[in-house]
């Protein structure tokens, strides 16, 4: 960014001088890291800072120290243009909520793996993960008050299900289909 200054010397004004109208001088302090094609970069910066503040600030810094301390600041006033709340915490709590997520996910995949056996032998995974999951052929449910044998009728006359209706609430009515 620093070499943006030689563009100085061709009478070109930084993004500062040019945002606060105001000639830009052979040592402005803004010049090496507000380069006249970056516009909006000085105009976020001043809009959350403060020119005033920026020019306190980078005069206290080390020559070496102020690149980094402008793109810090460049980067927070964006992200409070688009966040005014919150700013660029927004972004690193959302981050930060993303990795747990993640985390858990990768926990649960690591519980199946070891579930399956993978942690002390290794077969190919693309069978492990394609492979068919052995299904019931005839599930039996069992339910208060019903025993599990598979012929039985269930309660009430004529083989209907009136005490397992949802609104009968699991209240036989007398014996009558509904």
């Amino acid at each position: 960014m620093a070499s943006s200054s030689s563009s100085n010397t061709y009478n070109s004004p930084c993004a500062a001088c040019k945002f606060l109208r105001r000639k830009c001088m052979p040592g402005c302090i803004f010049a090496p890291y507000f380069p006249p094609e970056e516009p909006h970069k000085f105009a976020n910066v001043h809009k959350i800072f403060g020119a005033s503040n920026v020019t306190k600030l980078l005069n206290e810094l080390l020559p070496h120290q102020r690149e980094d301390a402008v793109n810090s600041l460049a980067y927070e006033a964006e992200a409070r243009v688009r966040d005014p709340v919150y700013g660029c915490v927004g972004a690193i709590s959302y981050l930060q909520r993303q990795v747990h997520r993640l985390q858990k996910e990768l926990d649960a995949a690591n519980a199946d793996l070891v579930h399956y056996g993978l942690s002390t032998s290794t077969p190919n995974l693309v069978d492990l993960v394609f492979q068919p999951q052995p299904q019931p052929l005839n599930p039996v449910y069992r339910l208060p008050g019903v025993s599990p044998v598979m012929n039985q009728q269930p309660r009430g006359t004529g083989g209907s299900c009136g005490s397992f209706l949802p609104w009968n609430n699991g209240h036989d009515q007398g014996g009558g289909n509904m």
